[in-house]
């Protein structure tokens, strides 16, 4: 009975001999942590989604609070979270061009053919396995079941008449979205720019038609119509695509275009 009360005596004070020592070295080789990137932390919304290209808003905060990422870096917060920060570290906050997500596809019900019928799990990733890359008749086209709405912690897209479309107003350029799709059709855009190309297929203008009352045949009347010098808009590999950094919003390509796949925005004000 002795040798028992021996070993848990040994045990004991072995224990609480570790403990000292871990609670010395935890205290002899602290890493000092920066106070203003717990108030920066406190600033960020919490979404943890990663469009600002850190893993997470602890990331965001230590990497503002060390001078590796600007204080505008989380799109969520925007302009209020951007000054929040850029007061507790200091400097100015700069100018934050707001985002948001676009579908490049306007192939809906009414619009897109099938090629067969799809009965497998309604999910984007599974069906993009399918054969084809899935039921719709344009392997470049939204497939509408939805892995957009699921990723979107925010409530901005929805599936609406078998395509996905953004609610501008809602979306706050987390990139959950684009991550999501497996074809790659959602793109972000300047929220104050208001042309986009609601197509993503690089077929030929017949085998556009082929399958699609709404995608773009390449034909390049909207790179005549831009009145842009050099052109904000182009076509490469039978897809327009649009320069945003050079785009006004004039309109004039949309108005040029024969199938009105380039779809312009009204900017809202507050």
């Amino acid at each position: 009975m002795s040798g028992v009360i021996i070993a848990a005596i040994i045990v004991g004070a072995a224990g609480i001999g570790l403990g000292f020592f871990l609670a010395f070295m935890s205290k002899k080789f602290a890493v000092e942590v920066d106070e203003r990137e717990a108030q920066v932390r406190e600033a960020l919304p919490g979404s943890n989604c990663g469009a600002c290209g850190y893993p997470g808003c602890d990331g965001a905060a230590a990497a503002m609070v060390k001078g590796e990422a600007p204080t505008n870096a989380c799109p969520v917060g925007g302009p209020p979270v951007a000054a929040t920060i850029a007061g507790i570290l200091g400097g100015e906050a700069g100018e934050l061009v707001k985002m948001v997500a676009y579908v490049q596809c306007k192939g809906d019900c009414d619009k897109a053919k099938d090629s067969y019928d799809y009965t497998g799990v309604k999910s984007c990733v599974i069906a993009s396995h399918a054969p084809g890359g899935g039921a719709k008749g344009c392997s470049s086209g939204c497939m509408g079941y939805g892995d957009c709405v699921t990723a979107c912690e925010f409530d901005a897209i929805h599936i609406v008449n078998g395509i996905a479309e953004v609610d501008r107003e809602k979306c706050v350029a987390c990139s959950a979205c684009v991550k999501a799709c497996p074809k790659n059709l959602i793109e972000m855009i300047p929220y104050k720019r208001t042309a986009a190309v609601g197509c993503h297929s690089n077929d030929g203008g017949k085998d556009v038609k082929a399958v699609c009352k709404q995608g773009c045949i390449g034909c390049k009347m909207c790179e005549k119509a831009c009145p842009i010098p050099d052109g904000a808009i182009h076509v490469e590999n039978n897809l327009a695509h649009v320069d945003y950094g050079k785009c006004v919003g004039c309109g004039k390509c949309a108005t040029a275009c024969p199938v009105k796949v380039i779809e312009m925005f009204q900017v809202k004000k507050k």
